[in-house]
């Protein structure tokens, strides 16, 4: 019997594969997450995530060249501060550790695009992304602070913000304040679907956000909760978001697939901390190879729908995306 369709045929060369490829992760899809503290001469590494540090401002902006250089088009900044207290002070703090970083950053690189992550729990001495009272976290009280700071880093040149607490309403709190204080151009990338992971440890060690009490399942969403998220999205579209975060990436593509296809909305998925470290883990043992468990886990988030890709991944990325198009 003669075969008339057969697959292989565009499969028999390395040429021939790239030209059908249907999905491709460029470096301009990529965001690289940074931490940032005061001090000087500063570039602590961080045990769980290896690759990864806590920059002094100085250090940080070296490390900036190597971003530059790379051409990732944004980083996305979160902040260890000097001091905490209940309420998360240094969060919307004028000279705040954020506030300075991105002051410094669009002084020496003007147009690498700066997101901010908004949020309470790297401030707070309880570790709660929020105001606490009696051992509860307060939603309407903790929206306003999360607006402050917003305008805050609107005030010292963010291009974009994200907010990453997952209080109710806070999406319509953050574009009200950012409005009204003139800065209707800058757009909000939410952590609309953000789930109560196990993921996430080796950020909290990085952050030093790890909750002094309990835990954050009373505002981050139950894993096995796909219409959920499907919910807090459309609430935080309403509410004026501009892109959506979905967070993990690796244990929940089908909700960047939800996503994309109900809504159409440009999509960030978030390739978190503990998917980072498992690479790497595996990678020093010897038991993978770590570039191509890394292209095929970034891809396999454009597949689901992802726009975008925010990743610790993305100097290697850049990296080797320049390396195969030489």
């Amino acid at each position: 019997m003669q075969l008339i369709n057969r697959p292989r045929r565009l499969r028999s060369s390395e040429a021939i594969r790239r030209m059908v490829r249907e999905h491709h992760v460029r470096i301009e899809d990529l965001i690289y997450p940074m931490f940032v503290m005061f001090g000087e001469q500063k570039k602590l590494p961080i045990s769980s995530m290896p690759g990864v540090h806590n920059y002094s401002l100085d250090e940080y902006l070296l490390a900036l060249k190597e971003v530059v250089a790379a051409g990732i088009p944004a980083v996305l900044l979160f902040g260890i501060p000097e001091e905490k207290d209940e309420v998360g002070t240094g969060a919307y703090d004028h000279h705040g550790i954020i506030q300075e970083a991105v002051r410094l950053t669009k002084l020496h690189y003007p147009n690498l695009y700066v997101i901010t992550d908004v949020c309470l729990c790297e401030y707070t001495d309880h570790g709660h992304c929020g105001v606490i009272q009696e051992g509860r976290v307060l939603n309407d009280p903790t929206l306003k602070l999360l607006a402050q700071t917003a305008v805050s880093h609107a005030e010292a040149g963010a291009d974009m913000v994200a907010p990453s607490d997952m209080m109710d309403g806070r999406v319509a709190a953050i574009r009200e304040a950012l409005d009204d204080a003139g800065y209707s151009h800058i757009p909000i990338m939410s952590y609309s679907a953000k789930f109560a992971s196990a993921f996430y440890g080796p950020f909290r060690e990085a952050a030093g956000s790890t909750p002094q009490f309990g835990d954050r399942r009373t505002y981050q969403m139950d894993p096995p909760n796909g219409n959920e998220a499907m919910l807090e999205t459309a609430l935080d579209i309403e509410e004026g978001a501009d892109i959506i975060i979905v967070k993990p990436a690796l244990a929940y593509g089908d909700i960047t697939y939800r996503t994309k296809e109900q809504f159409g909305l440009p999509i960030a998925a978030y390739n978190v901390s503990g998917e980072y470290a498992m690479v790497k883990a595996a990678a020093e043992k010897g038991w993978i190879d770590e570039k191509r468990v890394v292209m095929e886990s970034l891809v396999s988030m454009k597949r689901a729908g992802a726009d975008l890709i925010i990743t610790y991944h993305a100097l290697d990325a850049a990296r080797w995306i320049k390396e195969d198009e030489s």
